[in-house]
């Protein structure tokens, strides 16, 4: 009797654990589905969605810096895809369910996106939530290298043609996963109208959103020549110039935002920015007076992240840079926001803008990366703290400063952001991947490559005996 009651249990599919049916890619309870069921069962409903709204939690939680007595590790150590990875995004991963592989939980969602037919749009919904959150959580190349066509073409399908909001905001977000998981030297040309008319012509501010952060990733990873990379810094630039109005979207804040994060990534990638220099540091300079504390952030960070472009031009030709901007009057007007900051925003975003900004100021009056701590200790005092010190900072008295204070920790790695163009880049994978991070930085090397500007330090475990 009791082995009858666990077979019928096992064909029931009720022994897939609670959590594991809340995964966006669990296996469908039951049998599987075809495309045209249409069941949302796989769906999680408290999935965050993509925009970057201020409320929101996971609202650009990892552009702040923090303050002189915190560290600025996110740690991905050990079970990195279970709770760690959370304090980027929030998300829920859970990898308890073994009744079948994801490589196998992936073709099948490959096959329904390609089976648009027969299809609801609760059934597209569905697959292409689950396909993203693999594709966040595993390095998938060779899984879905020999589909790739036909997976850009049916994203492409949902992305012009969506019979809902929720199937093209999903599309697009699975776009941006899907080159990162598999760059092509050739997907930008075929994917940047259809990404350009989304952000323009959809009522949606999440829709414009996560288009924007489909082309960063689309012209970076996705085969874009410097002149497509130029054009898409002209198109992000006259949206924050415009306050969003130039796509359909005035006076928004979620999309001013997304703009000013995808200018520093695409930007991050530029040999020369001379020509786009002082165009975008007015229209960044005009954003400090925004009322949106992510807005000013954003700004503020592409700001600093011009300014250390001409300090590298300079080190490198030895002449010396025409930027025809003043970095004092630039840190006081830096330091006047903060001190001024309404009381209408939140503490916790005051915090965020002040720890920010101290992190500007620094970088300009020093002519340093994101992050650097000016506080420190006695050099006799046995204790470390922070990271890259810079030569000489101790003076006669013995004093030490922190040095470099943003870090990210994955497993036995410390990677250290000491320059703005990793910071920006650090953003935006943090914004498509979310809790995946760390699982596509060990495994995946074009994510590797986008941070390989970042210093690496290594952990060194030793077994204490007593």
């Amino acid at each position: 009797m009791h082995d009858l009651r666990k077979k019928a249990l096992l064909e029931s599919g009720k022994t897939v654990s609670r959590k594991a049916r809340a995964r966006p890619d669990a296996p469908r309870s039951g049998g599987t589905l075809s495309p045209g069921n249409g069941s949302p069962a796989s769906s999680r409903p408290g999935s965050r969605p993509g925009s970057r709204a201020p409320s929101t939690a996971g609202s650009r939680a990892g552009s702040r810096v923090p303050s002189e007595d915190e560290a600025s590790e996110y740690d991905f150590d050990d079970a990195m895809t279970i709770s760690s990875a959370n304090s980027v995004t929030g998300e829920d991963v859970y990898e308890d369910d073994t009744s079948n592989t994801w490589p196998e939980r992936l073709q099948d969602r490959i096959a329904e996106l390609q089976d648009r037919k027969r299809s609801s749009v609760q059934g597209r919904e569905a697959t292409l939530k689950a396909y993203t959150h693999i594709l966040k959580h595993h390095f998938a190349q060779k899984h879905i290298g020999k589909n790739i066509s036909d997976i850009h073409a049916a994203l492409l399908r949902s992305i012009r043609s969506g019979s809902s909001d929720q199937e093209r905001l999903l599309a697009l977000q699975a776009l941006a996963v899907t080159i990162l998981n598999c760059p092509s030297d050739a997907i930008f040309d075929h994917v940047w109208s259809a990404l350009k008319v989304a952000c323009e012509d959809s009522e949606e501010d999440k829709i414009k959103v996560e288009a924007i952060n489909a082309i960063s990733i689309a012209v970076s990873l996705g085969g874009g020549s410097s002149s497509a990379a130029e054009e898409v810094l002209d198109f992000l630039l006259e949206i924050i110039e415009s306050d969003g109005q130039s796509v359909g979207a005035p006076d928004n804040g979620n999309v001013v935002a997304a703009a000013l994060q995808a200018w520093g990534f695409v930007a991050s990638y530029m040999d020369d920015l001379s020509v786009q220099r002082d165009q975008a540091m007015e229209a960044f300079m005009e954003q400090l007076d925004s009322t949106d504390s992510d807005v000013q952030i954003g700004a503020g960070v592409n700001i600093a992240l011009l300014f250390e472009a001409a300090r590298d031009d300079e080190e490198e030709t030895g002449e010396s840079s025409d930027l025809q901007y003043n970095q004092h009057r630039i840190m006081t007007r830096m330091a006047e926001i903060v001190r001024d900051s309404s009381k209408a925003v939140s503490k916790l975003d005051r915090k965020q803008l002040k720890a920010n900004f101290q992190s500007i100021i620094t970088s300009l009056e020093r002519g340093l990366g994101p992050g650097y701590s000016t506080a420190g200790r006695s050099s006799a005092n046995p204790h470390t703290g922070g990271s890259r010190m810079e030569s000489g900072a101790g003076g006669e008295d013995g004093f030490v400063e922190f040095g470099y204070r943003e870090k990210l920790r994955i497993h036995n790695q410390i990677l250290i952001i000491d320059t703005w163009s990793t910071h920006a880049r650090m953003e935006t994978l943090k914004t498509i991947l979310g809790g995946g991070l760390a699982t596509q930085y060990i495994e995946n090397p074009a994510v590797r490559e986008v941070l390989e500007g970042a210093d690496v330090e290594f952990i060194v475990r030793t077994n204490r005996k007593r």
